[in-house]
């Protein structure tokens, strides 16, 4: 019986990761491929090959982004941009959506953007407890006039929902710096501490020398 369950949960263990992973890329695939919605009914895969082949909208979605982004990096397309978004300022409802999306957008895939490119460790819930945070950027204007500019912006995902969370200002002295890439700690942060990533190996020369590059801060107490 002990080892009926042993390969049960073996199995299951092979299994899960593998049937959510294929869940999620149907979803997305299923989402991308609306976008064969603009194209014209006797162009799409069912009127030239009698079935819907999946993915077509995937690779035009693609297509779509690339030529957009290819059309907004040279001068008139930022210049068609900058008309795009005049006249969508004029609209009261959406001015408010568009302004706010475009904003936090540009904060966070923005090549030149510094929100979701650290990971530190904060007190919370309480003073006697410590999470891994996400570095959003630093505070500014009004609140810098009550807490000063020390302070850091940083996001606290939860587990294992990391799309949730809690938004928190602390000061810079309160946190430590952690040599992990934000995608190992969002992998941490899933696992529930199962999945810590391991230290970064430090380089011959620094073994020789006696100096690790990589040292890892103590939290402050």
């Amino acid at each position: 019986m002990a080892t009926l369950r042993r390969y049960l949960v073996a199995g299951l263990l092979v299994w899960i990761p593998l049937a959510i992973t294929f869940w999620v890329l149907a979803l997305l695939v299923d989402l991308m491929d609306q976008s064969l919605l603009f194209v014209p009914v006797r162009f799409r895969s069912e009127a030239l090959l009698g079935f819907h082949l999946p993915g077509l909208g995937a690779v035009l979605t693609i297509f779509i982004l690339l030529a957009t982004g290819a059309i907004a990096a040279n001068f008139f397309g930022r210049r068609l941009l900058r008309f795009w978004e005049s006249g969508l300022g004029r609209i009261p409802i959406v001015r408010s959506i568009y302004g706010g999306v475009k904003q936090i957008s540009d904060t966070l895939f923005s090549p030149d953007g510094k929100a979701f490119r650290r990971a530190v460790l904060v007190r919370y819930p309480h003073p006697g407890a410590w999470t891994v945070a996400l570095v959003t950027g630093a505070p500014e204007h009004e609140v810098t006039d009550h807490l000063g500019r020390d302070q850091v912006s940083v996001f606290v995902p939860t587990t294992p929902n990391i799309t949730a969370g809690f938004f928190l200002i602390v000061p810079r002295a309160d946190t430590v710096e952690l040599q992990m890439s934000v995608d190992q700690a969002l992998k941490y942060i899933i696992s529930m501490g199962v999945a810590e990533p391991v230290r970064a190996p430090a380089r011959p020369e620094s073994i020789a020398s006696g100096t690790d590059p990589n040292p890892v801060p103590s939290p402050r107490t």
